[in-house]
């Protein structure tokens, strides 16, 4: 049974190694995640057991408690006893709707295990699929617990013969992942299995839960499961929540499956870490040594109105406390920490020193923002950059009503930026617009709800949707004059493969890596070695620049030039000034004037522009549109209305799955459609279909509405 902790209960034991584990919750939207984290948090005793269930107390603002659902992700650390031995566990609740991704993504890097909650009724669904792979990528160990089995009692009728044969098959299906995405020396040691104690069943809301430990234990089966929620004495399904208590179920699976910070680290740091592990810090990393350097991740930045800046993440190695100077790795700045706490439920504790294995929250390091390395060492070598699985596809203009506010609006745009990293902000030079882009419309409602609770009055604008622009063939070479007629470049345009362009977007090819390793990775990839080895720029967007040139003079002092006009085209394509996405920009020739003065930047950087844009023009040049998938839940008997929405809105259907007498539809549909889905959706299905959308791909926009589409946004970018 967990217990009342105070701060110096955890401190007695957080120099243990072996007594520490760090997990988090991971699962689809609305599949029981925070409700679950009540139990665990009335056990530990930092809630009241009799609102465990309904308080959702780690979804702490207050939008998170209006809209059911867990937006920011929250840190807290539980004393907990099993077998007669205590243990420190440092749990994080995470977002599962797919527009707030990017926040599960960076709490994985805090971890080394989750626990994956699934709907019995639902199974595995797409985001649940999302976040295990996004877990396993990040060696972090899974464990199973199948929520709301009430469900399958009084909708699905089922007793506990089928109710066993039910959840197996989700067993499975949840293997089936942990063998598609887990690496390979560790596909079979993770899957899950009833036997092995890896998977628990139970309902958050009813606060039961058993594993297969417990129903030998205290003797609970399925049976019992069954008459409780058949009976019509409701103290049945309390005699269960007592005699086998959900959060026993669900930290008992952790403290035995889920690895402690030092096991974890030996095999987790070769995979996060890029620097040399045989150095004196490689080394302290690996043995999660509280004597080494200090090295922490930042996962979370949370804005305190009074304290400012709190950079919550993982100590990797060596002990931090009170007045450490360190040094900001990416932001290449010292600073010094104020003072060390740990989350408590929704309170920050002090306890002024912390070893390695934790999860410290730190005061007083204003340049700090997610995804920051933070060492005591200057020149170590900052954690591998995260890899989001989502890119911002939606974009809206914001405004402050009155003009005396604009101050008070950049200070909070900077603010929300900082604790949200997938959220971009940018003005746009011309109109002086203040433009925010998110992954969806619900990540930028939410955005634009957390600016008026900071007390802002704004205007927004219509959503609009972030095009991109590609070419379907090659073309070129161009050859284009500076403006002072001295200089000739000549360039010529390609599409550039996918599976480049995905290994730019995921960070495994980048600008300032190794150009013999970059070399390699292209000539496997079908490049000729000329082309592999003469990379000279690579932008995040997926697109490259390629030098094909042969003994030109002045070359070298040229290509700053050349380039900017590279990153010029890059930001806005020929077509309406969208981003490029996806092509190889070659430059075949050039001739320069002997004098320097005739071949500055502002000759040479307007005639690449001119000629890579002439070039993209004569590829047959083409506006991309995002594409979202989607997942919709509905009875049976809507399966043909919502078809009929989907088509309505040049989406499609690709597969329906019938799990009871629920439907579970999986289908695409483009971004620029889903303005009205929602209104649309609940009058079409008198409100009876739930879905969730996720950024899918990339894909062309039909030629029928093109034309139109490029004049409309070229109109208003006021464009020519």
């Amino acid at each position: 049974m967990g217990k009342f902790k105070s701060t110096q209960d955890i401190l007695r034991i957080i120099n243990n190694k072996d007594q520490i584990r760090n997990f988090g919750v991971i699962a689809h939207v609305d599949h029981g995640k925070t409700t679950m984290s009540d139990s665990l948090l009335a056990a530990s005793g930092i809630i009241s057991p009799s609102v465990a269930g309904q308080a959702l107390a780690l979804d702490s603002m207050k939008l998170e408690q209006n809209r059911q659902m867990t937006i920011r992700g929250a840190n807290v650390t539980l004393l907990y006893e099993h077998e007669s031995k205590e243990y420190v566990i440092n749990m994080i609740d995470t977002p599962g709707h797919i527009d707030f991704t990017g926040r599960v993504t960076r709490a994985l890097r805090a971890i080394d295990g989750v626990v994956v909650v699934s709907d019995s009724v639902e199974g595995i669904m797409t985001q649940t699929e999302t976040v295990t792979r996004q877990a396993l990528e990040e060696r972090v160990r899974p464990v199973l617990y199948i929520n709301k089995i009430d469900r399958l009692v009084k909708e699905l009728r089922l007793d506990a013969a089928a109710m066993q044969k039910w959840l197996s098959n989700i067993i499975a299906e949840f293997n089936r992942l942990v063998d598609l995405y887990a690496e390979p020396e560790l596909k079979e040691k993770w899957k899950v299995s009833i036997q092995g104690n890896s998977v628990a069943f139970g309902s958050a809301k009813d606060r039961w839960g058993f594993n297969f430990n417990i129903a030998q234990k205290k003797g609970v089966s399925f049976k019992d499961v069954y008459d409780a929620y058949t009976s019509d004495d409701p103290n049945m399904i309390k005699e269960l929540a007592a005699k086998a208590p959900l959060h026993d179920a669900v930290l008992g699976m952790v403290v035995q499956h889920h690895p402690p910070p030092h096991v974890a680290q030996k095999y987790r740091i070769p995979k996060i870490w890029p620097g040399d592990l045989n150095s004196e810090i490689g080394k302290a990393l690996l043995a999660c040594d509280d004597k080494g350097p200090a090295v922490m991740m930042v996962t979370t930045i949370n804005v305190d109105p009074q304290a400012g800046r709190i950079a919550t993440g993982r100590l990797f190695s060596g002990t931090i406390k009170d007045g450490d100077e360190v040094y900001l790795l990416d932001a290449k700045r010292p600073g010094k920490v104020q003072s060390v706490s740990i989350y408590m439920g929704n309170t920050r504790e002090l306890v002024n020193v912390l070893p390695a294995g934790n999860i410290p929250a730190l005061l007083g390091l204003d340049y700090a923002v997610a995804g920051e390395t933070i060492s005591t060492v200057k020149n170590n070598v900052a954690f591998e950059s995260i890899k989001y699985v989502s890119e911002p596809v939606v974009t809206i203009a914001v405004e402050p009503k009155h003009p005396k506010d604009l101050p008070k609006l950049v200070e909070a745009l900077r603010r929300i930026t900082v604790e949200d990293p997938n959220l971009i902000v940018k003005i746009n030079e011309e109109s002086g617009e203040t433009l925010m882009a998110g992954m969806g419309v619900l990540h930028l409602e939410i955005a634009t709800s957390l600016l008026q609770e900071a007390g802002l009055d704004i205007v927004t604008t219509q959503p609009l949707i972030n095009y991109r622009e590609t070419i379907r063939s090659r073309a070129g070479p161009i050859m284009s004059k500076s403006p002072n007629k001295h200089n000739k470049i000549f360039m010529r345009v390609e599409p550039l493969d996918e599976s480049v362009i995905e290994m730019i977007k995921v960070g495994q090819i980048k600008e300032d890596m190794d150009r013999k390793e970059l070399a390699k990775i292209l000539r496997e990839k079908g490049w000729n070695a000329d082309e592999a080895k003469n990379v000279s720029a690579i932008d995040p967007s997926g697109n490259m620049l390629i030098d094909e040139t042969k003994g030109v003079q002045f070359l070298q002092e040229s290509m700053d030039s050349i380039r900017s006009g590279f990153d010029d085209v890059v930001h806005a394509g020929p077509l309406s000034q969208e981003t490029v996405r996806g092509v190889k920009f070659v430059l075949h020739h050039y001739v320069p004037h002997e004098d320097p003065a005739h071949r500055g930047l502002a000759q040479l950087m307007p005639a690449s522009r001119r000629s890579m844009l002439g070039s993209m023009l004569l590829a047959e040049p083409i506006l991309l549109e995002p594409v979202l998938g989607i997942e919709v839940k509905c009875p049976q008997e809507q399966i043909g209305t919502v078809a009929g929405i989907l088509s309505g809105k040049r989406g499609k259907l690709i597969n329906v799955d019938q799990k009871g007498v629920i439907a579970i539809m999986l289908g695409e549909v483009p971004a620029s459609e889903t303005f009205d889905l929602s209104e649309v959706m609940r009058g079409g299905t008198a409100g009876k279909a739930m879905w969730s959308t996720y950024f899918k791909n990339w894909q062309a926009v039909p030629q029928s509405i093109a034309k139109n589409l490029v004049a409309d946004i070229r109109k208003r970018k006021g464009i020519n």
